[in-house]
């Protein structure tokens, strides 16, 4: 199948097309159903010519063109309802029928504050010609109103506060916030490319609207798609304030599966610009090698990186509650523990290697050590604790292993 986008060069064309490309060449093996010959990329510096040879030749088309910030109100009209119309006429120029996606917004409600919209009446009348093409053609059309996008790749100082604002911070550039109460609802860009590629398979999301808020319905008229996000401004602000803090403080933050704060997380990160991208980690250096702490977790501890030179021995201590892992990724080393209870001593040994990778847990309430067995080479080794060292109630207490 080929598959035509326009608008393909905007926020949402180059996500889709970067997915849809993804499926053709095989990276993305989520879909073995889904075979596409080609997308053809329609937008501004496109021909009239090539616009009509891909209207012959498509087999989907997802119609992302449109105008949302024109130098004039009347720009709105033409540019959403008019290119429609270029598009609709050169399909059935052609007698194609194929599944039509259109690119609407939730302002097309025109509802509450969008109730006096250009934008929302330009893309209100877009959708009624694309209902209307779908009632005189019998092809299937598929009518979005989107909310509010968010995601990399999405243009700041635009028409996103999220990209505004994760611009800003990432830069450390200036930001307003008028009302940190106001609530958004939000969807994330990977979000809406899956949807677009369920549409693709004729599994969209069909939905109806009680003035703005979505309602999903089988036998809706609109689509939609099915995750999207309330949140307030201050919360967003709140977040990226912290997510700024991470180089300094090592703190992950809580980006649970699914998210808005991961998803969130993923797109501040895509505006860093390339000074910040690397950060300096403090090692605590000394004629043993050295130790490095390179993240911490709220919940789930921290990670470090040890490294002892040839000979060398660290450790010599045991823990109460804190444990531990060791994964030696690089050198030869033995590690051992003893159990403080234990009346016979017994010595614990593993001989551990980055040739053989693997982990081994520290006990609570046993004493530990690692050494270093080569004469010439340093001896590397991941080291995760199931909490971020607290200097004031460090739980490590100094016991020679045998």
């Amino acid at each position: 199948m080929k598959i035509l986008v326009t608008g393909a060069k905007g926020f949402v064309g180059k996500n889709l097309c970067a997915a849809l490309k993804n499926v053709a060449e095989g990276k993305d093996r989520r879909f073995p159903e889904l075979k596409i010959e080609q997308v053809l990329e329609y937008d501004l510096d496109s021909t009239a010519e090539e616009l009509d040879a891909w209207c012959r030749e498509c087999g989907f088309v997802f119609n992302l063109a449109g105008v949302n910030r024109p130098k004039e109100q009347s720009e709105f009209m033409v540019g959403n309802f008019g290119f429609a119309s270029t598009l609709l006429d050169t399909l059935k120029k052609h007698g194609n029928r194929c599944p039509v996606m259109l690119s609407s917004s939730i302002q097309a409600t025109l509802a509450g504050r969008f109730g006096t919209s250009e934008y929302g009446k330009s893309k209100k009348a877009g959708e009624e010609l694309f209902f209307e093409y779908s009632r005189e053609t019998g092809a299937k059309v598929l009518v979005y109103r989107f909310p509010n996008l968010f995601g990399k790749w999405c243009r700041p100082n635009y028409n996103s506060a999220v990209a505004t604002f994760c611009n800003a911070f990432a830069n450390d550039l200036p930001y307003t916030v008028n009302d940190p109460s106001v609530e958004l609802e939000l969807l994330y860009i990977d979000d809406l490319v899956d949807e677009m590629i369920c549409a693709l398979l004729g599994k969209e999301h069909h939905c109806e609207f009680d003035g703005v808020e979505t309602v999903m319905k089988e036998d809706g008229r609109y689509c939609a798609a099915p995750i999207t996000h309330k949140v307030t401004l201050g919360e967003i602000v709140e977040l990226l304030k912290s997510f700024v803090e991470q180089p300094k403080t090592l703190m992950i933050p809580e980006i649970p599966a699914g998210s808005f704060a991961k998803k969130l997380y993923s797109t501040y990160l895509s505006y860093l610009p390339a000074s910040k991208v690397a950060f300096p980690l403090k090692m605590n250096v000394d004629d043993r090698g050295s130790f490095t702490e390179l993240v911490h977790t709220l919940n789930a501890g921290q990670v470090s990186i040890n490294i002892s030179k040839p000979g060398i021995t660290k450790g010599q201590h045991w823990h109460n509650t804190k444990f531990e892992q060791f994964i030696v990724v690089k050198g030869h080393g033995l590690i051992q523990q003893r159990n403080l209870n234990d009346p016979e001593g017994k010595v614990l040994e593993w001989e551990v290697s980055g040739d053989k990778i693997q982990a081994v847990h520290m006990l609570p309430g046993y004493t530990h050590n690692i050494i270093n067995l080569s004469e010439t080479e340093d001896l590397v080794t991941v080291m995760y604790c199931n909490e971020v060292f607290d200097p004031g109630r460090p739980d490590t207490f100094f016991e020679v292993v045998k």
